[in-house]
């Protein structure tokens, strides 16, 4: 699993595992990016901070020439590339990808409010578990930088609101991800169309567009939790942002720690090609407690409340009183899914880009522009 972060990092090995995380910024700016690859390992986790510039030894382990300087992003989107979709993997020659015939689905997770790295890590390989995805997790300093209770929670905004640049940064390189597989299959088949086609320019085309779309097979999509939504909400508002792009099939806003007053303005700013999804659950302990908190505009939050539903492309789907659910703030894991197979079969779907709430067999509520589970679900 790759990790992509604006927080300090060890670079010299000087610390173990989840340690090797900080828990500021990074020193030389909130839009300086890392990245880092984790394994869960038994009694904890295995990371590795990869350097800016790669090694000789990380080019040959992603079949890259050791003259070239090359940069650890396309290290990651190598690796990735041969995890959700193997047989393209196979195609360029890339070291270690797998002989599975079938790949998985892509998701960019982003956490939320006081999260520390154990729990980032932890989540993200729940996710990568128990719905079968390849994750790419972007994790900003978002502990309170020690503190606790309001002061933590003002901590991380501030910190949220810095990280908005950075997010912009991992967006537009999810972008580049793929443009590089894109580019990377156009030059591979387009080899194998002249070889098919010498003497026959139009075939080689139609060739090409065939193989393509046929060899992509994979969806892109995202996460964004809690209080991941508000740095997601600045970073759409921002009239410099490149984070409108169209790259996501999926987007799911999952008990969204942001304003539900005037959310449209920036969900409908939001480009996918299936679904937004906006998850609410009224029963929200977290959310609760967050609109609680002393501090600005600590209206109702979005991810627990029910009125003024009213994005054009929001699709809104209501946990209030599915069983399993209660006061939970991630209803996409632990008990709740183990209760209720159904709610994990809508998360499922949503996140490999499928359409969630058909699948499910959700009801449509029309007068609260809201799906809901079906009454004893």
């Amino acid at each position: 699993m790759f990790i992509v972060t604006n927080r300090e990092v060890d670079d010299h090995n000087e610390k173990k595992g989840v340690e090797r995380f900080g828990k500021k910024l990074n020193p030389n700016g909130a839009l300086e990016l890392r990245m880092a690859e984790a394994s869960k390992e038994k009694g904890g986790w295995n990371v590795n901070i990869l350097p800016d510039v790669l090694t000789p030894k990380l080019k040959k382990e992603v079949g890259l020439q050791a003259g070239e300087t090359v940069y650890a992003s396309q290290y990651v989107a190598r690796k990735i590339l041969s995890r959700v979709n193997p047989t393209r993997g196979r195609k360029l020659k890339i070291p270690g990808t797998s002989s599975r015939s079938k790949g998985r689905n892509f998701l960019l997770f982003i956490h939320g409010f006081n999260n520390d790295m154990k729990a980032v890590l932890e989540r993200a390989h729940n996710l990568e578990t128990l719905y079968d995805v390849e994750v790419l997790a972007f994790t900003w300093p978002a502990n309170g930088g020690g503190l606790a209770g309001v002061a933590s929670y003002k901590s991380d905004k501030r910190d949220a609101k810095a990280s908005t640049g950075a997010l912009d940064r991992v967006l537009e390189y999810v972008q580049k991800i793929l443009q590089i597989f894109n580019q990377e299959a156009i030059d591979l088949v387009r080899k194998e169309a002249r070889v098919k086609y010498p003497n026959d320019p139009e075939k080689q085309n139609r060739y090409i567009a065939t193989v393509v779309d046929k060899d992509c097979p994979f969806t892109v999509n995202a996460m964004f939790h809690s209080m991941g939504n508000y740095l997601y909400k600045h970073l759409l508002l921002s009239s410099s942002s490149g984070g409108a792009g169209l790259i996501f099939d999926n987007v799911v806003l999952a008990a969204a720690d942001a304003n539900s007053a005037e959310h449209a303005l920036w969900v409908d700013r939001i480009r996918c090609r299936s679904r937004v999804y906006v998850t609410i659950n009224e029963d929200d302990k977290a959310l609760a407690v967050s609109r609680m908190k002393t501090g600005d505009d600590q209206q109702a939050r979005l991810g627990h409340y029910l009125y003024g539903l009213d994005s054009k492309q929001g699709v809104y789907v209501n946990f209030t009183d599915v069983r399993g659910v209660g006061n939970s703030h991630a209803y996409f894991e632990g008990g709740t899914i183990k209760s209720n197979p159904r709610i994990k079969r809508f998360f499922h779907e949503a996140f490999n880009g499928r359409r969630a709430e058909l699948v499910a067999k959700l009801n449509f509520d029309a007068a609260t522009n809201v799906y809901r589970f079906p009454k004893g679900a």
